[in-house]
């Protein structure tokens, strides 16, 4: 796993060993970091992200290579959130970062105390966790955390489907990788 693009470019990334963690794909984040700034690279600059269920952290560094301006990694597996402080400081990133070791709803509503607005939040719960799909859309749709022009960002499983419409957001666009989608909202 490395990163595609940016300030970090092709340098690799950390995973865990087993089934447990599953990175988002390479190509998957290259399609996701494509749709986001659609032939424009600075459209990412000083961003502000939510990268939820963050695993090993891909997605947020991601972001963070490509120029975004501060990263909020919500993981709640102490492993996990190991993994991601590994990442970063072999990156030598020691700063745009948080990283927050809850489970997604105590993270959104302790970041929506906080006043945080998000550009971005991307989220990428284990597959068989249906339901941490569903709660966390539902948090975010009631949640002041994401600006009015922002979008979350979910990847799924092909075999499900989070839903179109949680309260104030609704999908705008699928875009089927393989067997991984990634479902993209944006406010009412």
């Amino acid at each position: 796993m490395r990163i595609i693009a940016g300030k970090y470019r092709s340098r690799r990334l950390r995973t865990l060993a087993g089934m447990d963690l599953r990175p988002t794909a390479d190509r998957v984040r290259e399609s996701l970091f494509n749709v986001l700034t659609a032939g424009n690279p600075a459209a990412l600059e000083e961003t502000v992200w939510i990268d939820l269920f963050a695993g090993t952290g891909a997605v947020g560094i991601e972001a963070l290579s490509r120029g975004a301006g501060f990263v909020y990694f919500v993981e709640s597996g102490k492993a996990s959130a190991g993994l991601i402080r590994e990442n970063l400081r072999d990156l030598k990133i020691d700063s745009g970062f948080e990283i927050l070791e809850h489970d997604s709803a105590r993270a959104i509503r302790r970041l929506q105390s906080f006043g945080v607005l998000a550009d971005f939040i991307f989220l990428d719960p284990p597959y068989r966790a249906a339901k941490l799909y569903v709660e966390a859309l539902d948090l975010l749709s009631k949640s002041r955390l994401l600006r009015g022009d922002g979008m979350v960002v979910t990847e799924h499983d092909k075999s499900f489907d989070p839903g179109e419409a949680f309260s104030g957001l609704r999908r705008f666009r699928k875009l089927v990788q393989g067997s991984t989608v990634l479902s993209f909202y944006s406010q009412d």
